[in-house]
């Protein structure tokens, strides 16, 4: 039987993963959610001109030719802090001391700093004597609008709602935005030989991780985890969760995929969502379809990096698909590796990496653990920051060769 490529696999799972409905929710609410139509600016960005120095506000005329050898004192008749609604006259020989973020007078068209002047801030309120002109008219003032103007796009849809955005959407005035809902998932552990961690194991057992490792993916990826649970090899365990996934976008199991005898997913959900092998390692077995409550399903197989790298590869795209994301793939660089590791033939491998980045002009890569790639490594996922991506007629990495790297972090 011939293997599935990773990008036939992807279509098929991206073909299913459509967006999800809308909703219009508070800005302080939207955090980490997906824009789904732009945002204009309510305001302009500056609101109005202001001062980008704390000084004196004049007319240029004044003090154009003001020099340490021939200071230009200027009667002070106004006092603006930041927030001051007033907007005074000024008459030839006049200014005002202004404060950073202060509306510029109308009748002023530059900024002296309190540094070009011999008193500064200490001797401001009477008088200014100004002993470095400023450059041109429209000095340290910020210009209405030189940001954005009213009804700008300040956000387009399919971006990631973080701090920066946000902030830009508030600075415009905007108080509500339209994102996409997130998807609704349920986390389920399969196997008889799994226990709590923690727990005092018997022979055959091992602490249960990919619950943990499954569900604090989906939230990085901005999903709802609605419930977790584990359960073990009998067929009646998993139906009773699936029963329960009537409000679940997306159902991610691990374990009982492969071509064993207790095979839970398989044995329940045969002939209701495909089971395919794809060109990869780790990863190979991977099911994938739909349940007739319309949940996407994702099994993946159960240890722990053979989980995580096929979340990583098919489960996180599809996540932020539904969500509206315009980017969906990681940022990839390509780096040289620092050591040397085998990699499987015939089959794409994806090796948690680490990036070792004490040299800014040269990084590197290397495993995250010495046991390379192999799928039952937990503990070496603690030290992966990226995936090194090699192709499957590459027979070996050697020190110093160039490898695609997939930044997770």
């Amino acid at each position: 039987m011939s293997l599935r490529s990773v990008e036939e696999q992807l279509e098929v799972v991206l073909a299913e993963a459509a967006p999800l409905p809308t909703m219009r929710v508070p800005l302080e609410a939207a955090a980490g959610a997906t824009l789904a139509e732009a945002v204009r600016a309510r305001v302009a960005i500056p609101v109005f001109d202001n001062s980008a120095m704390d000084g004196f506000a004049v007319r240029f005329e004044d003090v154009r030719a003001a020099s340490p050898e021939t200071p230009i004192t200027l009667r002070v008749v106004a006092d603006l802090p930041a927030g001051s609604p007033d907007d005074p006259p000024l008459a030839a020989g006049e200014a005002a001391r202004i404060m950073t973020g202060a509306a510029v007078p109308t009748a002023a068209d530059a900024i002296v700093p309190f540094e070009d002047t011999a008193g500064g801030l200490e001797d401001s309120l009477r008088s200014a004597v100004v002993t470095r002109a400023p450059r041109a008219r429209g000095a340290h003032i910020r210009r209405r609008g030189e940001d954005l103007l009213p009804d700008d796009i300040v956000l387009e849809p399919g971006v990631a709602l973080g701090g920066l955005a946000l902030s830009a959407a508030a600075a415009a005035g905007v108080t509500e935005v339209v994102v996409h809902r997130r998807p609704r998932v349920i986390v389920v552990s399969t196997g008889a030989e799994l226990a709590a961690p923690g727990a005092e194991l018997r022979r055959g057992q091992i602490p249960e991780s990919n619950s943990v490792l499954l569900a604090s993916l989906a939230r990085e990826a901005g999903a709802e985890v609605i419930s977790v649970a584990t359960v073990d090899d009998e067929p009646h365990s998993l139906r009773a969760v699936l029963d329960g996934a009537a409000d679940a976008d997306v159902v991610l199991t691990s374990g009982g995929v492969s071509a064993g005898a207790y095979e839970v997913v398989k044995n329940v959900l045969g002939g209701q969502i495909a089971f395919t092998k794809v060109a990869m390692q780790p990863g190979k077995p991977q099911a994938f379809g739909r349940l007739s409550s319309g949940a996407l399903v994702f099994g993946l197989p159960g240890n722990p990096v053979s989980a995580a790298v096929s979340f990583e590869v098919f489960v996180r795209p599809a996540l932020l698909r539904m969500q509206g994301r315009t980017e969906i793939a990681r940022p990839r660089l390509r780096l040289p590796a620092a050591r040397a590791w085998p990699t499987p033939p015939g089959r794409r491998q994806y090796l948690p990496a680490a990036v070792d980045r004490s040299d800014p002009s040269r990084w590197t890569v290397r495993p995250a653990t010495a046991g390379g790639s192999g799928s039952h490594l937990a503990g070496g996922l603690g030290r992966a920051e990226a995936l090194a991506v090699v192709p499957a007629d590459v027979e070996s990495v050697a020190v110093g060769d160039p490898v695609d790297v997939l930044l997770l972090t």
